[in-house]
C-alpha cells in the first residue's frame, strides 16, 4: 500500500517483484486507508497517519516503511506492540533541505522575495526591502544537529557564517569537530542572526519556537524552519512578525497544510513561505522511493532492513 504521490508505483514495483504487489490507496485519508489495508502485508507510507485503529484494520501487516524521516504521523509504540517493523530513510534529502535553507537565508538577507514583488509593482527604488546587511560574519543558528542540521552547518561556515549549535543528544566536542560552537537553546536564540531548525516534532520539541523565544531574538533575525509546522507556535510568530519583533521568516512547514485561505502567515509580506518542498528534488525522490522498497522487500523475505526504527522487534 502506498498513499504517496508519485506518478507510478514503477520503482516498488521493481525491488518488491516476486515479494509483493505494490497496490496504491485512492486517497490518504483514514477512511479510505481503513477500507483497502485489509490484504497488505506492508504498508508504505507517505503522510498517511498510521495508528491503531489502521493496524486493526490490517492485521497481516509486518513492516511499516516511512517515505521520509520523520515518524510524527506513525505510531511506532503501537507498531512495535504490535511486533511491526518501522522503518525510516534519515538524511535522504539532506542535501535538498540544506540547499533549501541557503536560498532561503540568501534570499530573507538580501530581500529577494522582497524586491520582486516592488520590481512587478513597478518600483525599481531600493525601497522594496528593508535594510540588507552582508551575510558573511552574521550567525547561524542550527537547531538539531542530525545529518540535515550537519549538511546546513557546512553550507552556512562556506558563506562565511558563524556556526552556533544546539542539540541535546550531540556532544559538545562533536559540535567543535564539526567547526561549530554548541550552545545553550536561549542563547542561540539571543545569538543567532538566522535560526534555522532541525529538530524531529516530539512532545519536547512542540513549539519549541514560542512567544518567549520569539521575544529572545534580536529584531533583525529571521527564523527559517524546513523542519515540522509543530515545532512553531504560529500565532506568536505572526505576531512577532506584525509587531517587528523579528526581521522575516521562511517557512517551508505549517499546521495545518495547506494553510487555510485568508491564514495571516499567508498575508505577511515579510514571510517567505514555500509548499513543503525542502525535500524535494527528482534524486531524493528516488532514493527515498527505492530505500523504502528496500526495507519492506528485506522484512518480507526475512533480512534485516536498513534504518530499522524499533530493532527491539526483530
Amino acid at each position: 500500500m502506498t498513499d504517496a504521490g508519485w506518478p507510478s508505483t514503477d520503482v516498488e514495483a521493481e525491488v518488491l517483484d516476486g515479494l509483493a504487489r505494490v497496490v496504491r490507496s485512492p486517497s490518504r485519508d483514514e477512511e479510505t486507508l481503513l477500507r483497502h489495508v485489509g490484504e497488505a502485508d506492508a504498508l508504505l507510507v507517505g503522510t498517511a497517519r498510521v495508528g491503531a485503529a489502521l493496524l486493526d484494520a490490517a492485521p497481516r501487516v509486518r513492516v511499516i516503511a516511512r517515505y521520509g524521516i520523520g515518524l510524527d504521523n506513525v505510531d511506532v509504540a503501537e507498531a512495535t506492540r504490535r511486533g511491526i517493523v518501522v522503518t525510516n530513510a534519515p538524511g535522504f534529502c539532506k542535501e535538498e533541505v540544506a540547499e533549501h535553507v541557503m536560498a532561503m537565508v540568501l534570499s530573507l538577507a538580501r530581500g529577494v522575495h522582497l524586491y520582486d514583488r516592488a520590481v512587478r509593482a513597478g518600483d525599481w527604488t531600493r525601497a522594496g526591502a528593508r535594510s540588507v546587511r552582508r551575510v558573511a560574519g552574521q550567525a547561524l543558528g542550527v537547531v538539531g544537529f542530525g545529518a540535515i542540521g550537519r549538511a546546513v552547518a557546512e553550507r552556512g561556515a562556506a558563506l562565511g557564517l558563524r556556526v552556533l549549535v544546539h542539540d541535546p543528544v550531540v556532544a559538545d566536542g562533536d559540535v567543535h569537530a564539526a567547526g561549530a560552537e554548541p550552545v545553550a537553546l536561549p542563547e542561540l536564540a539571543a545569538r543567532a542572526d538566522f535560526v534555522t531548525l532541525h529538530a524531529p516534532l516530539t512532545d519536547a520539541t512542540r513549539q519549541l519556537v514560542d512567544a518567549a523565544f520569539l521575544a529572545a531574538m534580536k529584531p533583525s533575525a529571521y527564523l527559517i524552519n524546513t523542519a515540522r509546522g509543530g515545532l512553531v507556535d504560529q500565532e506568536a510568530l505572526v505576531q512577532a512578525l506584525e509587531d517587528n519583533r523579528i526581521a522575516g521568516a521562511g517557512l517551508d512547514t505549517f499546521v495545518p497544510e495547506p494553510l487555510p485561505a485568508g491564514h495571516p502567515l499567508l498575508e505577511c509580506e515579510r514571510a517567505l513561505l514555500t509548499p513543503h518542498v525542502a525535500f524535494y528534488s527528482e534524486e531524493s525522490v528516488q532514493e527515498v522511493r527505492l530505500r523504502a522498497a528496500r526495507c519492506v522487500a528485506a522484512v518480507l523475505s526475512g533480512s534485516r532492513p536498513d534504518d530499522v526504527v524499533n530493532p527491539e522487534v526483530l
